[in-house]
């Protein structure tokens, strides 16, 4: 997949663009029906499966108050974006600049740096400044700018619709089940392997640390069985989320044991996804109960990750 970063002439590279175009923060089952119809489309007229999203999220610039913690990051977006078939995602960077421009500019752009033959989003999209343009605009006026509009329907469960929003409160409150349908896979935390205190080494469990970002949306605090990908790998893991009251460190952090890895992964990039929690953080009368417990935990994560 190609990733563009500033908008070019692209439709000079690629034929007929499908574009699907949305934040896409988690790319949920609502996000990945928008992308699989664009990669639909694309194919039934011989033409190029496109994403036009941003860096960061629009309310960063236009009202920081009021910026929901993000549940994926970059890396995460791009990678199941690419799974869904898309062959170029277009990624800029929204600024003040940007926040100003008017619906019809926006639709301006479209067509002078992509293209579309068709462009799609989902029913909740809006585009231009103050959000003023709606998909009923990109219907109306997709005629004008040489494409044809499609707004893909809601996808619901439970009877309520599935959004970023709906996502975020149920990792708030920790019903990872749910999360993890909404999804269509596990809740996945993609950062970079950070210098821990090393006291897990000492007691056999050595971890990866990962530091949480105030920005990100994270489980509750807890023992979690996981998956971890290390480059194109993937083991078996058990993850605590918390302040690892034992040793009274008091700083919130994510510390994955990976089974049967040896490998030095500090300041490279891991995926841990979260499969289901084993139990609440604790506090360990010895450093002896706390071994006790985690090889109990392991047993457990194990078992899961085999089924």
């Amino acid at each position: 997949m190609e990733i563009y970063k500033k908008l070019s002439e692209i439709n000079i590279k690629y034929p007929k663009p499908v574009v699907a175009l949305g934040m896409f923060d988690g790319v949920h089952l609502g996000h990945a029906s928008i992308i699989r119809r664009a990669v639909e489309l694309a194919k039934q007229i011989d033409g190029t499966a496109m994403v036009f999203t941003f860096a960061n999220h629009p309310l960063s610039i236009i009202n920081p108050a009021k910026m929901p913690r993000i549940i994926g990051n970059k890396i995460l977006r791009r990678a199941i974006v690419e799974e869904l078939g898309v062959q170029v995602m277009i990624e800029i960077t929204f600024t003040k600049d940007f926040s100003k421009i008017s619906p019809e500019e926006f639709l301006e752009l479209l067509e002078t740096k992509i293209a579309p033959h068709y462009v799609v989003t989902g029913a909740n999209f809006t585009f231009g400044r103050f959000g003023k343009g709606n998909g009923r605009m990109l219907i109306r006026e997709g005629q004008n700018y040489n494409f044809k509009a499609e707004i893909c329907p809601t996808v619901t469960f439970d009877k309520k619709i599935i959004s970023s929003t709906r996502i975020r409160e149920l990792i708030a409150s920790g019903d990872l089940q749910n999360v993890n349908t909404l999804l269509g896979r596990p809740f996945t935390y993609v950062s970079k392997v950070v210098h821990g205190d090393k006291r897990g080494r000492k007691i056999g469990f050595p971890t990866a640390n990962l530091e949480i970002g105030a920005h990100r949306a994270m489980l509750p605090n807890g023992a979690y069985a996981v998956k971890v990908r290390v480059d194109e790998s993937d083991y078996c893991g058990i993850t605590n989320i918390g302040d690892n009251p034992t040793f009274n460190i008091d700083k919130r952090r994510i510390e994955v044991y990976i089974h049967n890895f040896n490998g030095n992964i500090y300041g490279r990039d891991i995926a841990v996804s979260f499969i289901k929690k084993l139990r609440d953080e604790q506090k360990f009368n010895s450093v002896d109960e706390l071994v006790r417990q985690l090889r109990i935990d392991l047993q457990n994560a194990i078992d899961i990750y085999n089924k």
